[in-house]
């Protein structure tokens, strides 16, 4: 019996001074074991020239998990549990987007994803610094 994987992309905006945000609208994804899903995720950046996109991964009842970066000048760098072969994004300047690609599905790969955009807060990071921890205390990534 074929297994189904439910991969729900979260509408989330972060909208900060100037106007930054991210944008998902596509909603629910339903695939099965083995095949390739491509999430969406536009953005709008006005404070920066080279924003940083970024994917998380949240499973219920857990923190969300840093999957990768991606640069609109060039740089990239995925999480060593999300491995480039599998999960990849890229940035695609012309329709400022950066789609996240996972391919072989999984059935643990169903889970809620998650698109932000960095600088996330402006302003004074002193007071406005947050960080996302593991379940081990391990920093997975700074949002500014």
């Amino acid at each position: 019996m074929e297994h189904w994987l439910w991969i729900i992309l979260a509408a989330l905006f972060f909208e900060c001074k100037g106007e930054d945000k991210v944008i998902q609208e596509q909603g629910d994804v339903i695939a099965a074991e083995g095949d390739t899903v491509t999430l969406g995720c536009r953005f709008e950046a006005t404070t920066t020239a080279y924003p940083y996109l970024f994917w998380y991964k949240q499973e219920i009842n857990n923190f969300p998990k840093y999957v990768l970066q991606r640069g609109t000048s060039g740089t990239a760098d995925n999480a060593q549990e999300f491995p480039k072969d599998r999960f990849d994004a890229e940035v695609d300047k012309t329709q400022n987007s950066v789609p996240l690609k996972i391919q072989k599905l999984q059935l643990s790969d169903s889970a809620v994803y998650y698109c932000a955009l960095q600088p996330t807060v402006t302003g004074n990071t002193k007071t406005l610094y947050k960080n996302l921890w593991s379940k081990d205390n391990r920093i997975l990534h700074n949002i500014h």
